[in-house]
């Protein structure tokens, strides 16, 4: 009889931690969902600088980029990332990339970014913290934000050719 209290007890237990996965990612996705506000989230950057979403989105729209040095889908999606960076600046527009590799690779990423010559700003998040509350646990998730810091349009995953797509969005918020 005691085991039966036990067995309930452990599935009770279960239970609780499925919905609170659930409702945590119910919670994110409305972080992002389009036409939502982006929070207005602290980021250490690259550099050990730190800033936040909303300051970035000050001068124009923002893409921000959840990578990580061993995704190849997100280094492919880096290179026009970076190019669309530089050729929009002056409009105000900018790339958040941020890495979710462990404290341990922090070489690792200053010494990737350092040798590609990247020029966008490349955020920390090792614990994942901002990668959950945005909903970019799958890599690569990309999250274009308006000025006024509106999800306008969001994508996960990167194959040659969406490129174009990417660039189309962009220009899009800059007309």
């Amino acid at each position: 009889m005691e085991y039966l209290y036990l067995d309930s007890f452990v599935n009770t237990l279960r239970l609780a931690f499925l919905y609170g996965v659930f409702f945590s990612r119910i919670l994110s996705a409305e972080n992002t969902a389009l036409g939502s506000t982006i929070p207005d989230l602290k980021i250490k950057l690259l550099d050990g600088s730190t800033t936040t979403i909303h300051a970035l989105v000050e001068d124009g729209p923002l893409m921000i980029d959840f990578w990580a040095t061993w995704c190849v889908p997100c280094k492919k999606v880096m290179k026009y990332l970076d190019q669309y960076h530089q050729d929009y600046n002056e409009q105000g527009f900018k790339v958040l990339m941020i890495n979710q590799d462990t404290p341990r690779s922090l070489a690792k990423v200053k010494s990737y970014v350092r040798a590609q010559d990247y020029q966008f700003f490349v955020g920390l998040d090792p614990s994942k913290t901002i990668a959950r509350k945005l909903n970019g646990m799958v890599m690569p998730t990309l999250i274009l934000v308006d000025k006024g810091g509106e999800v306008k349009w969001r994508h996960q995953g990167f194959i040659p050719g969406e490129e174009v797509e990417i660039n189309n969005q962009i220009k899009l918020l800059l007309e």
